[in-house]
C-alpha cells in the first residue's frame, strides 16, 4: 500500500473515529486527519505485531484497523488533555 493510500485511509479513519468518539482532536479537520494517519500507522503496526497483516491494500480490514487505532489514539489524546 503506497504512502498516499495510507494518508487517504488515515484521513477517512480520522473523520470516522472522531464521529465515533464524538470528539475532534483539536476541533480541527487537519488535526483529525493527522490523528487518523497516526492512528492508522499505530493500528497497522499493532496488527502486524499480533500476526495479522492488514497492509495488503485498501481493504475493509485495513480500514477497520485504521479506525480502531485512531479511536484508541483519540481516546488517549483526550485523556491527556487538561480540563
Amino acid at each position: 500500500m503506497g504512502v498516499l493510500s495510507w494518508i487517504v485511509l488515515g484521513v477517512v479513519a480520522g473523520w470516522v473515529a472522531s464521529q465515533i468518539t464524538r470528539r475532534t482532536a483539536l476541533k480541527n479537520y487537519l488535526a483529525n486527519s493527522v490523528a487518523g494517519v497516526i492512528g492508522a500507522f499505530a493500528g497497522g503496526f499493532t496488527a502486524n505485531l499480533v500476526g495479522r497483516d492488514p497492509v495488503l491494500g485498501f481493504t475493509l480490514i485495513s480500514f477497520f484497523v485504521a479506525v480502531l487505532g485512531t479511536v484508541v489514539f483519540l481516546s488517549i489524546f483526550s485523556a491527556l488533555q487538561p480540563r
